[in-house]
C-alpha cells in the first residue's frame, strides 16, 4: 500500500548567525516541491509544504510564534561559529523543547546540531553534523552518539543532516516524507541535484591532531607522515617514541584517537585520495607507491574507509578525465 502524501507546515529558524542562503533556500525548495507535486496531482490544490521563516527578536526568542503546531522546525547551518556559541541560545532551546513536546519534528543541518543538542532532545540518540564539527559536538554533548560518516540521520521525531550544503539533502528528505517519492524525484531533477546515495565520509579529510601535548607521540606522527609509504609496524613506532609497545599503543590511542595501525592506514588512504583526484596513475600503481605489495588489500581498506571504490571516487572527485 502506497502511503498518501499528507502535506506539512514547517518553519525554518533564522537564529543568530544562521546561513541565510540555507534559510531562504529551504523555503524555495519546499515551494518548488509543492508546485511540482500539484502539477503531477490529478486533484487541484493537493497537499503541499507551507514553509515560513521564523525570525528571532533581540531577546533571542522567536519574535512571532506561528499559529498552530508545526510539523517540523529546521535549524539551518551557520558559517560563523564552531557551534559552541549556538549552544548558548538557551531561550531558543527551551522554545524548541516546548515545540517538540507538542509533536513537532526537530531537524538540524551542520552547526544547527549544537542548538538541537542544547535542547537535550539528542540524549542517547545518533546524530550527525559537519564532519569538521563532530569532535566539538561530542565534547559539548557527550551523551549524543555523534556519527559524521552519515550525511543524514532520520530518527523519526529528530532528523540531523551533515555539512553546510546538506540542507538540500534534508529538504529533499522532508519532501519525500510529506509529499511522497514521486515529488521528491521531480524536485531533485528540477534542482539538478542527487536525490540520495551520498555519505559525508566521501568528503571528510584526515586531519590528525598534533596539539595534544604528548611530545613522544608527536615525534612519531611526524615520522609516519614522512615515511608513510615504507614498511612500518608498531614495534618500529614504539622504538621512535622510546617507549615499550604497550605504553606506546595506549598513549598513541589517547593522543590521536586512533590505534597506530589505523592511523597509518588513514594516512595512506588520504594520500591515495589526492592521487586519484590529481594524477592519472592507476589504483594499483598508487597502492604500490604507498607501500602495498597487494593492491587488492589496499582496495578493501580504501572502500572500508571511504565507502566508495577507487574508480567511483575518481569519477566523483577527479580533477581530470583520468581512466
Amino acid at each position: 500500500m502506497v502511503k498518501r502524501a499528507t502535506g506539512a507546515t514547517v518553519g525554518v529558524l533564522a537564529y543568530p548567525g544562521a546561513q541565510q542562503a540555507a534559510v531562504h533556500g529551504l523555503v524555495d525548495l519546499f515551494e518548488t516541491a509543492t508546485r511540482l507535486g500539484a502539477e503531477m496531482s490529478e486533484t487541484k490544490g493537493g497537499p503541499g509544504i507551507v514553509a515560513s521563516v521564523l525570525r528571532v527578536d533581540g531577546r533571542r526568542k522567536v519574535a512571532e510564534p506561528p499559529e498552530g503546531p508545526l510539523d517540523a522546525i529546521l535549524l539551518p547551518p551557520s558559517l560563523g561559529s564552531d557551534g559552541a556559541e549556538i549552544a548558548k541560545l538557551t531561550a531558543l532551546a527551551s522554545w524548541l523543547v516546548e515545540r517538540h513536546e507538542d509533536g513537532t519534528t526537530l531537524c538540524s543541518v551542520c552547526a544547527g546540531a549544537f542548538l538541537l543538542g542544547a535542547t537535550g532532545c539528542l540524549e542517547g540518540r545518533r546524530a550527525t553534523t559537519h564532519w569538521a564539527l563532530g569532535a566539538r559536538l561530542a565534547e559539548c554533548f557527550p551523551e549524543v552518539q555523534v556519527d559524521t560518516q552519515e550525511i543524514l540521520i532520520d530518527d523519526g521525531d529528530i532528523v540531523t543532516a551533515g555539512g553546510v550544503m546538506a540542507w538540500i539533502d534534508l529538504g529533499l528528505h522532508l519532501v519525500g516524507r510529506y509529499l511522497g517519492p514521486s515529488t521528491l524525484l521531480a524536485t531533485a531533477r528540477y534542482w539538478v541535484v542527487d536525490p540520495g546515495g551520498r555519505e559525508q565520509r566521501f568528503y571528510d579529510t584526515f586531519a590528525p591532531v598534533m596539539t595534544h601535548g604528548d611530545e613522544a607521540i608527536v615525534r612519531v606522527q611526524h615520522w609516519l607522515h614522512a615515511r608513510r609509504a615504507e614498511k612500518i609496524d608498531v614495534a618500529a613506532m614504539a622504538q621512535q617514541a622510546k617507549l615499550t609497545e604497550r605504553t606506546f599503543v595506549r598513549r598513541f590511542q589517547r593522543a590521536t584517537g586512533h590505534a597506530p595501525g589505523t592511523y597509518l592506514q588513514l594516512l595512506r588512504v588520504e594520500s591515495a585520495r589526492h592521487l586519484l583526484e590529481r594524477s592519472p596513475h592507476s589504483f594499483d600503481e598508487i597502492a604500490w607507491r604507498l607501500g602495498y605489495g597487494d593492491p587488492g588489500a589496499f582496495r578493501r581498506i580504501f572502500v572500508n574507509v571511504m565507502g566508495l571504490t577507487p574508480g567511483e571516487y575518481r569519477r566523483r572527485f577527479g580533477l581530470g578525465t583520468f581512466r
